[in-house]
Parts: structure tokens; C-alpha cells; sequence
């Protein structure tokens, strides 16, 4: 996947009965456990905690139905390492932000996965010695947040290295071990003939060390792409990739395969409105898919001006919508009938103040945040003298309008 205002609920007690070997147990205040249906984990759309100007999670659920949502993204630290980060930057043994937006969704009965990984960053599988270590990274994630379900987002740059991608697969066969009954999908880039060769060699890897996740989910955007036509015959394809890999029957193909769609306009400019997701929505209930979910809720929200001058965002669409159109497609993957009554379109929030301005001459590391052309700027990796926007697949993330 490309590129903390909820408010503090009831915090969720955590239990673990045997560590390492069984499968921890989130619950509020009543004793009342907060797993939801592995359909709610399947369904659950991108949520960035920490930054993109993330959405209130508690308005989202309020006015979509939305139960579930996918975290994004932990990784290893910018500076190396083998311990779990958001972002690379916020320790997760020491995070109170995200804690506190996990709280407020479990107080009004949903509940999160957390994705590790996506598109940039260095991930932990990378930089941990073997599977195992990567896998302890892990299972410290899933050890504070009581986690029941959890994504491997498998990508650029780390799928094309075979090292790390045996770690990441490793570690994800470990964890599901450990932790009986925890929901993992495993993600990763989509092109027209289903999945690319590193993709591909992916799952050759699973197969070899016989893992088998709840689901292998592609993402049919960013590859050429027109339109849901485009993405339901590349769901087909996969599907026979599956097939083939796997021994699997059409049918089990089916029940082991995920969507991951890019709401509005994506990094090369495709565009994806609500008749394109309720087509995908169609192929994948009818096939009787495993998931369904999109990048990202802090896109889920009405640019201004709507095509956004013609750039894609990381807060918002860049197609015409109300606030939470496109999270009510997970809502129905869910088997759940969103709200009838639409609340009045959440505007973009109004801007934040702008950080120092951009300097041709001055270095840049990731992390770095300036500002150009009225827009908050944060620096992916190292840089001098690119200009914030000129590229999208640049060096700088657009944090919105300052």
C-alpha cells in the first residue's frame, strides 16, 4: 500500500493464557471479548493512525457501520534494527497514540488489524536475522495491542528480496502457530495477469514452507488499470495462479483470495469511483472471495477542489463523494447494511499550520517534514534539491493543505 484525533475510550484489558502458544484475548471493561468475525478482519479498510491527517475512527464507524480497521504500517526502525515501529519512527513498546485509537474503536465494539510493511520503508523482515527474531518483532505487536488478525503487506522493495521475503513468510507461519485463531492475510502488488514475478516467486516461498494463510489479496491498481472491468479479470487471473501454485480447486482458490483496491485516483493517475467498487464488490461475493479492502479511509473524503488539480493524495479521493462512501462497501462485504441515512459529507479538515518551507540547497532525511505550495510535506527517504509534488513517486508524502 502507498502512501491521533479519536477520543479516548474504555481501555481494553489484555490476557494471555499460555504466552507464545495461545492466542490472546482482547476485552473491555465487562469482561465482554472484542473479536469480531474473521468476515469484519477481511473487510477491514487502511487506516494510517499517525499520519495523512488520519479521519476520527469513532466518526467513520458512526457513519458507515464499519466495525474494523486495517493499521498502517509497522516496520523496522529508519536508523536498523529488529524491533517493531510505526513508520519507522514511533516504537511500538512505548506507543500510546495508537493505543489510544484502538481503545476508542473497542469501545464502541470494533476492533483492528495492523498491517506490516507496504510500499517504502525498511521492513523488519529485512533487517531480522531470521524468521524466528522477525517473528518475536511480531508477536511484540501482537502481544500490546491483544491483536486478533494481522496483514503482511509484501511489496517493493522487499518482495524482490528472496532473504527477507523468507523471514516475512516465516515469521507469519510462526505466528499463526502461536496464535491460535488469528486472522493473517498476506498482500501483495496485482497486475493484469493476476500477480508479477515476484509476487509470484511470494508464493512459491508459502508453499515451501507449507503456510497457508486466510488469504493471498492483490492490489489491482498502480499496473495500468481501467476501471473494475480491469480489476475483476485480474482476480481471475490470480485465481489461476492460485490454482496452479497451490493444487487448489477453483472454489478453495476463491476462499484463499483478496481484493485490496485504491479508492479514487491512484499514484498513476486510474481512477476508481463507488460504481467501480460496488462491481468488485459484486465478483467478489459471488465467487465467495475471503476479503475485500481498500487504501485508504484517509482518502475516504472529498478533495477540494474535487480533482485535486489533478494529483492523487493521501487525504483525500480526488473524485466526487460524501465522507465514508467507499468504507460502506466494506460495511456490505461484511454482510452488514450500512446506515440508510446519510450524514452531511464531512468537508476537508480545515488546514493545519505549514511546517518550514522547502530549501533546494538543504538535505533532507526521512522523517523531515516542510512545507511548498501551501501543502505539508514529509521527506520518505533521503533527498536534496527534489522538489515536494514534482514526482509521484518522489521523495516527499503530501500531508494536505497547510
Amino acid at each position: 500500500m502507498r502512501p491521533l484525533r479519536a477520543c479516548l475510550g474504555a481501555a481494553a484489558a489484555v490476557t494471555l493464557a499460555a504466552a507464545g502458544t495461545t492466542a490472546l484475548v482482547a476485552s473491555d471493561a465487562s469482561g465482554a471479548t472484542t473479536a469480531l468475525s474473521n468476515r469484519w478482519y477481511a473487510a477491514a479498510p487502511y487506516l494510517m493512525p499517525l499520519d495523512n491527517n488520519p479521519p476520527d475512527a469513532a466518526a467513520i464507524m458512526d457513519a458507515s457501520g464499519l466495525k474494523a480497521f486495517q493499521l498502517a504500517f509497522v516496520l523496522a526502525p529508519n536508523g536498523g534494527g529488529c524491533s517493531p515501529t510505526w513508520g519507522g519512527t514511533a516504537a511500538v513498546s512505548s506507543d500510546t497514540a495508537v493505543q489510544s485509537v484502538i481503545n476508542t474503536i473497542r469501545a464502541k465494539g470494533g476492533d483492528v488489524s495492523v498491517s506490516i510493511g507496504g510500499y517504502g520503508g525498511t521492513k523488519l523482515g529485512q533487517t531480522c536475522a531470521d524468521a524466528a527474531s522477525t517473528a518475536a518483532a511480531y508477536q511484540q505487536v501482537i502481544t500490546k495491542y491483544g491483536l486478533h488478525a494481522i496483514d503482511f503487506d509484501l511489496e517493493e522493495p522487499e518482495y524482490e528480496n528472496t532473504a527477507a521475503i523468507k523471514n516475512e513468510i516465516g515469521a507469519a507461519k510462526i505466528l499463526q502457530q502461536n496464535n491460535p485463531g488469528l486472522y493473517v492475510s498476506v498482500t501483495t502488488a496485482g497486475t493484469a495477469d493476476g500477480t508479477g514475478w515476484f509476487g509470484k516467486q511470494m508464493l512459491l516461498e508459502a508453499k515451501s514452507q507449507g503456510f497457508t494463510p486466510n488469504n493471498f489479496s492483490i492490489m489491482p491498481f498502480d499496473g495500468g488499470f481501467s476501471g473494475a472491468a480491469s480489476q475483476t479479470s485480474a482476480l481471475t487471473n490470480f485465481n489461476a495462479i492460485l490454482q496452479s501454485t497451490f493444487g487448489w480447486d477453483q472454489a478453495t482458490a476463491y476462499a484463499h483470495e483478496g481484493f485490496s483496491g485504491m479508492n479514487g485516483r491512484s499514484d498513476t493517475g486510474e481512477h476508481f469511483t463507488q460504481a467501480d467498487f460496488q462491481t468488485v464488490l459484486d465478483y467478489a461475493t459471488s465467487h465467495n472471495m475471503d476479503r475485500f479492502t481498500f487504501w485508504s479511509l484517509n482518502r475516504d473524503r472529498q478533495c477540494t477542489p474535487v480533482d485535486n488539480n489533478g494529483t492523487t493524495s493521501g487525504t483525500c479521493s480526488s473524485v466526487a463523494q460524501s465522507a465514508w462512501d467507499f468504507a460502506k462497501y466494506s460495511v456490505k462485504f461484511a454482510g452488514v447494511t450500512p446506515p440508510t441515512t446519510t450524514p452531511t459529507p464531512t468537508p476537508t479538515p480545515t488546514p493545519t499550520s505549514c511546517k518550514t518551507a522547502w530549501s533546494s540547497t538543504a538535505v533532507y532525511t526521512a522523517g523531515n517534514e516542510v512545507s511548498y505550495n501551501s501543502h505539508n510535506w514529509k521527506a520518505k527517504w533521503w533527498t536534496q534539491n527534489e522538489v515536494p509534488g514534482a514526482s509521484e513517486w518522489g521523495p516527499w508524502q503530501d500531508e494536505g493543505a497547510c
